[in-house]
C-alpha cells in the first residue's frame, strides 16, 4: 500500500519572499551604500551650484544697469522738457514787454548798450521801466515801479542805469546764457541795435510848427539771439526770436 505524500504548506508571509530589484522599490534591499549613491544621483554638485550662482549674478548686474540707464534717460528728458518750458515762458515775457512799448518823449523808449536793454512799457497803473541784462551767463530782468509823473519816470530810468545785479526787483530768468545779441529792424533791414539810429524831429509842443529837438526813431521790430553753451541738462546752440513792435501813437 502506497503511503501518501504529505505536502507542507508554509504561511502566506513566508511565501512572499522579497524581490531583489532597484534600490528604493518595494521589496528591495537597500543598504547604506545604496542610499548614499541614490542621494548623490538626485542632487547637484558644488561646481554646478557655483556656476548657477555666477550666472544669476551676471544677469542681475545686467538688469540693474539697464534699469539705471532708463532712469537716467528719463530724468534727463524731464529736465530738458522743463528747461524748454521755462525758455518759452521767459520769451513770452520778453515779447509782452516789447509789445507794450510806449514812447513818452521824456526818456528813451528803447535802448541797448550791449549788456542791458532798457525800455518803457505801459501797465494798468501807469508807465514802468524794464531792464533786461546779461550777467555771468544769466539773463536778468529788472522792473521799476509803475509811475504816473514825469519826475518819477526819469528817476526810475536813472536807477535802471545803475543796476548791480543783486537788486530785490531783479529776477533771474535763465541760466547758461553764453551770448546775447539784439538787432533792430529799420529801413527794411536788420541792423545792430548799438548802431546809430534814424533821427526823427520832435516839435516842442503839439502846436509848434518847427522842430526844436530830435530823438531816435523807434524800430519796427526787435530780434534777439540767445546763445547757450550747453552742458549737463542745459540747452546748446542759438535761439532766435523776432518781435514786431506795435505802432506808436503820435
Amino acid at each position: 500500500m502506497t503511503t501518501p505524500r504529505l505536502t507542507s504548506f508554509a504561511p502566506s508571509s513566508a511565501r512572499r519572499r522579497p524581490l531583489h530589484g532597484r534600490c528604493g522599490t518595494r521589496g528591495s534591499a537597500c543598504g547604506p551604500a545604496d542610499r548614499a549613491l541614490r542621494c548623490h544621483q538626485c542632487g547637484f554638485t558644488l561646481v554646478e551650484v557655483l556656476v548657477a550662482l555666477t550666472l544669476m549674478a551676471v544677469l542681475a548686474g545686467m538688469a540693474w544697469q539697464g534699469l539705471a540707464g532708463i532712469a537716467l534717460a528719463r530724468t534727463a528728458s524731464d529736465e530738458r522738457v522743463e528747461l524748454t518750458l521755462r525758455v518759452n515762458t521767459v520769451l513770452a515775457q520778453w515779447e509782452q514787454d516789447l509789445q507794450a512799448l510806449h514812447d513818452t518823449g521824456v526818456v528813451p523808449a528803447l535802448t541797448f548798450d550791449g549788456a542791458t536793454l532798457r525800455l518803457v512799457r505801459r501797465t494798468g497803473d501807469g508807465l514802468q521801466v524794464v531792464a533786461w541784462s546779461q550777467r555771468e551767463q544769466r539773463w536778468l530782468r529788472w522792473t521799476g515801479p509803475a509811475v504816473t509823473q514825469v519826475s518819477a519816470l526819469q528817476e526810475s530810468w536813472l536807477v535802471s542805469q545803475q543796476l548791480l545785479g543783486n537788486e530785490a526787483a531783479q529776477l533771474r530768468m535763465l541760466d547758461g546764457l553764453s551770448d546775447w545779441q539784439v538787432y533792430f529792424y529799420r529801413g527794411n533791414a536788420w541792423s545792430n541795435a548799438q548802431s546809430s539810429a534814424d533821427v526823427a524831429a520832435v516839435p516842442a509842443t503839439p502846436a509848434a510848427s518847427a522842430p526844436v529837438s530830435a530823438r531816435s526813431q523807434l524800430p519796427t521790430g526787435v530780434r534777439t539771439v540767445l546763445g547757450f553753451g550747453g552742458g549737463a541738462g542745459a540747452l546748446a546752440g542759438n535761439l532766435t526770436r523776432d518781435v514786431l513792435l506795435a505802432p506808436q501813437m503820435p
